[in-house]
């Protein structure tokens, strides 16, 4: 079959994404190439289809155990072959997938690459190989944000099977990272892929200058204001995320944890349990997301900033897999700017993670439309705003804030430049601390000058001092607060300044352009009236329930039979036969076959 007869056939769409089809055609080729697409673009198309039009069985390195089992079950329920061999098998199954692979029945094999390693001068070169297919590739640079030394090693892929294509994909890699995933794999002569890294189905927001107590009931309102809806919350620490989860347990929330400090089995049945919706939400570090392909998460929420772009570009991406809407919210503290600059001082690439940390803050920080820095980010440019971020649908407002910040300059100043951010705000509000006392600070004209103000905005105003440039962190001074040249203009009156307005709002309501049901476009479909995208609640959340059936059956996560984007559709266009069914988007022939009937029986009764 040809790569769109494929793509219709077993996963049921009518045409290709961006650069899937160039992609696919360069493998069929049998030509190396390198691609770059967002999370959620539709990487595993650009692999799979090719290996099953290819004679032969593909080849797929993959990082994680649990993401091999995700494919494998999403390839398997499109009537697909496809087997994973991995130190998560006992011994009989591997005796049964290495059968299969010497006997051509598999068409995609999955493969940790220590196992690759282990199996290349036996199980390999018995093998009839279509491609070689290294996912997360850019685990195999130094530069990428999750180097694995094993990575390393794979360049005996082009010595040992010259002949075999590979295709290196991957999510987030900046230049250095591309050219080194080039080199060290040896690829010859790549076609390079950079897809579009525009999510716009992925509403961006930031919170600043919030107060534990406040973020928490954010957070809170948020999850209650959705109550149907998966998502995951990071946090820079373990004893954060353990911190979240109790607190939203004790609200009736269902959460997991998973942090690296769980045994691996604890780790497991976290991830199970979020899979397959069991827990609405899943409380983690960043050690988590790379083995979830689940298409339903609606939201990911960062506690904390995280410590460059690419991270939290590869984290944001877990939400909205399935193209409907979902939201993604960061908190942003002075407190964070201090704690990942001291980690990038410590790191042995002192400079480029400090240059990593500031594009970070540049987003966080930024006046202007987030979707626009965060896509010049990735070298695509933008010359309009993208109506579905905070600072587009909300600008902020802003006030003569000279005073405000002469009152802590002052503070600084009058301490010969040698405190940090806390002690400043100790000054400001009059308090009295030890450190205030026994360096004498209480005495200080300054001392108590800004009591009005919260300690959360005292805060936040240093933050926007050293986003405009008027202080300086010395980070191998312990910290301490340096005045800038510009600083000293508002010090002394010779330049005025602004600040931004501070939203302390912890009440969150489910706006109306962010509700989960997708508005889809006018659709015709032979033998069907016309539809508008009006869609009916009652039949998609009983249509959830058939899923959630369907699923536990077969001891599979929901998604994977079909994702809420497809159970939208159902419930807009309420086809009632099995050939109408199968042109619903993301129904292939097998899945028309194995659920239609189920489905069809229960939207007549709707109808």
């Amino acid at each position: 079959m040809d790569p769109k007869t494929i793509l219709k056939s077993y996963f049921g769409y009518d045409s290709f994404r961006s650069n899937q089809e160039e992609i696919i055609n360069t493998v069929l080729q049998k030509r190396d190439c390198l691609v770059l697409m967002p999370t959620g673009g539709g990487k595993s198309l650009c692999y799979q289809i090719p290996a099953i039009a290819m004679q032969g069985t593909a080849v797929i390195i993959s990082p994680l155990i649990s993401l091999m089992k995700d494919q494998v079950e999403s390839l398997r329920i499109n009537g697909i072959e496809a087997a994973a061999l991995n130190s998560g098998n006992d011994f009989s199954a591997d005796t049964v997938v290495r059968r299969k692979c010497l006997d051509g029945t598999l068409k995609l094999l999955y493969i940790s690459p220590e196992k690759l390693l282990a199996e290349s001068m036996f199980l390999l070169r018995n093998m009839n190989i279509s491609l070689f297919a290294i996912d997360e590739a850019h685990c195999i640079s130094q530069w990428g944000h999750d180097f694995r030394p094993e990575y390393t090693q794979l360049n005996i892929l082009h010595q040992e099977f010259p002949q075999v294509p590979i295709v290196a994909l991957t999510a987030t890699a900046d230049k250095i990272t591309r050219n080194d995933i080039i080199t060290q794999l040896q690829l010859q002569d790549p076609q390079i892929f950079i897809s579009s890294f525009d999510r716009p189905n992925l509403s961006l927001t930031v919170k600043r200058g919030y107060a534990t107590k406040e973020k928490d009931n954010y957070i809170l309102n948020f999850i209650k204001a959705r109550p149907l809806e998966s998502g995951i919350i990071y946090c820079l620490s373990r004893k954060t995320t353990e911190k979240i989860a109790k607190f939203l347990s004790e609200k009736g929330i269902r959460c997991s944890i998973y942090h690296a400090g769980l045994t691996q089995h604890d780790r497991d049945v976290a991830q199970l349990r979020f899979q397959r919706d069991d827990v609405q939400v899943i409380c983690a570090t960043i050690a988590f997301g790379m083995g979830i392909d689940k298409s339903n998460v609606r939201w990911v929420i960062h506690y904390n900033l995280p410590k460059s772009i690419e991270s939290f570009y590869q984290e944001i991406g877990r939400a909205g897999r399935d193209g409907a809407p979902a939201d993604t919210i960061l908190f942003y503290s002075l407190a964070d700017v201090v704690q990942l600059s001291q980690f990038a001082k410590d790191s042995g690439q002192k400079e480029i993670n400090l240059d990593k940390l500031h594009q970070m803050r540049k987003y966080a920080e930024s006046n202007v439309c987030r979707r626009r820095i965060l896509l010049n980010y990735f070298g695509e440019q933008r010359d309009y705003d993208c109506d579905n971020c905070d600072v587009c649908e909300n600008p902020p407002h802003r006030f003569d804030g000279t005073e405000y910040i002469q009152m802590a300059l002052s503070a600084v100043k009058r301490t010969d430049e040698s405190i940090r951010t806390a002690t400043i705000v100790e000054i400001l509000k009059g308090i009295a601390s030890p450190t205030v006392r026994r360096k004498g600070y209480n005495q200080l004209k300054t001392f108590g000058v800004g009591k009005a103000l919260s300690t959360n905005d005292w805060q936040d105003y240093l933050l926007q001092m050293l986003q405009m440039g008027f202080i300086e962190i010395a980070y191998d001074q312990s910290n301490i607060v340096k005045i800038t040249d510009s600083g000293y203009d508002i010090l002394y009156g010779r330049k005025r300044a602004e600040l931004c307005e501070l939203d302390h709002t912890v009440k969150e309501t489910l706006k109306p352009k962010r509700r989960l049901h997708l508005q889809i476009p006018t659709i015709t479909i032979p033998g069907l009236p016309e539809t508008t995208g009006v869609e009916d609640k009652q039949l998609f959340e009983a249509l959830r329930t058939l899923r959630r059936q369907c699923a536990d059956e077969e001891n599979f996560p929901p998604y994977i039979v079909f994702s809420d984007k497809v159970l939208h559709s159902l419930a807009m266009i309420k086809p009632t036969t099995l050939e109408t069914f199968g042109y619903i988007q993301g129904i292939g022939e097998f899945k028309k076959q194995k659920y239609g009937l189920r489905f069809i029986a229960l939207i007549q009764k709707f109808v």
